[in-house]
């Protein structure tokens, strides 16, 4: 692996940034991370393209990174590039007549949102609050327990490294809880949701008691990356770790938030080592008290096999 030719072959494509040692931490919600050998701002297809052919034939290994706000990145970075894709994928487009919006990957899905209720078009208020691209909502198919992103998504553009685009319909993907059949070696650039016409008021309304639910039920004001562990069958995964007295528990400068016991909060100077150590307690706790075994949700990145 050539770090260093990478480097200095991409760094004169065009539309690519590329930084060298970028620190994680700058990089995801956590704020926590060390650096990445490589960061690559991608802002075309045509350099997204080039960027992994670049890589692939230096055997540099790559990673896509949105918002990073399901990630935990490790104390140590990441020996590898990380590609973060801006610019041109990161567009929207409503077409209210159709009720078709259209997002690049890059795109904030609070951006979908707030563009979806402007045109009168509902079906994805159960997404208002959730942080996060696009393309990190597909992926892992965001949403509540009862309400998914996949729900609604009428079709799908994706890069296959080595051959191109292909585009799914939405029927042509299995759609689970925090889940989808999407390969994880295609990069997902574009996403077009179906949506129904609604009353503009209704879906203010709607939204606007989603997020203060939110605002009661979970922590804000402080670094985290969402929920920890995804909810077991006809469970909830706070309440089984609050049950099991985990919650205010700290490890470091990390702690499981007082406000909602499936959130782990960085107080400020938090490491990976800290948040994983209160995972790993708060799932043996589960385990062993309650014979349920938590998975967790939380992507990790750099923490080798």
């Amino acid at each position: 692996m050539s770090v260093f030719n990478a480097y200095m072959s991409l760094s004169g494509a065009t539309d690519a940034d590329v930084l060298r040692d970028e620190k994680l931490s700058r990089r995801t919600s956590y704020r926590i991370g060390g650096p990445a050998r490589l960061l690559v701002l991608v802002h075309s297809y045509a350099a997204l393209v080039k960027v992994v052919k670049v890589l692939a034939e230096e055997h540099v290994d790559w990673v896509i990174l949105g918002k990073g706000s399901n990630v935990l990145a490790s104390d140590a970075g990441y020996d590898g590039a990380v590609i973060v894709l801006d610019d041109e994928f990161s567009r929207v487009s409503v077409d209210a007549e159709s009720g078709v919006v259209t997002a690049g990957a890059a795109a904030l899905l609070s951006r979908v949102v707030s563009e979806a209720a402007k045109a009168e078009l509902t079906g994805l208020e159960f997404c208002v609050g959730i942080p996060g691209t696009v393309g990190g909502a597909v992926s892992m198919d965001a949403g509540t327990r009862r309400e998914w992103v996949g729900h609604r998504v009428r079709d799908l553009v994706v890069y296959r490294p080595g051959e191109g685009l292909h585009r799914y319909e939405g029927h042509e993907i299995e759609w689970g809880y925090r889940g989808t059949s999407i390969p994880t070696s295609e990069i997902i650039l574009e996403a077009s949701f179906s949506l129904d016409r609604g009353e503009k008021a209704r879906i203010s309304a709607d939204m606007e008691s989603r997020l203060a639910r939110r605002r009661r039920t979970q922590p804000m004001g402080k670094p985290t990356c969402g929920s920890v562990f995804r909810n077991p069958p006809d469970g909830s995964a706070g309440a089984l770790i609050e049950e099991c007295g985990c919650k205010g528990l700290s490890s470091g400068r990390a702690q499981v938030s007082c406000d909602h016991a499936n959130f782990i909060v960085n107080n400020g100077g938090a490491s990976a080592a800290d948040v994983v150590s209160l995972i790993q307690i708060m799932h043996d706790s589960v385990l062993a008290n309650r014979g349920v075994d938590l998975k967790c949700e939380v992507k990790l990145l750099g923490f080798g096999d």
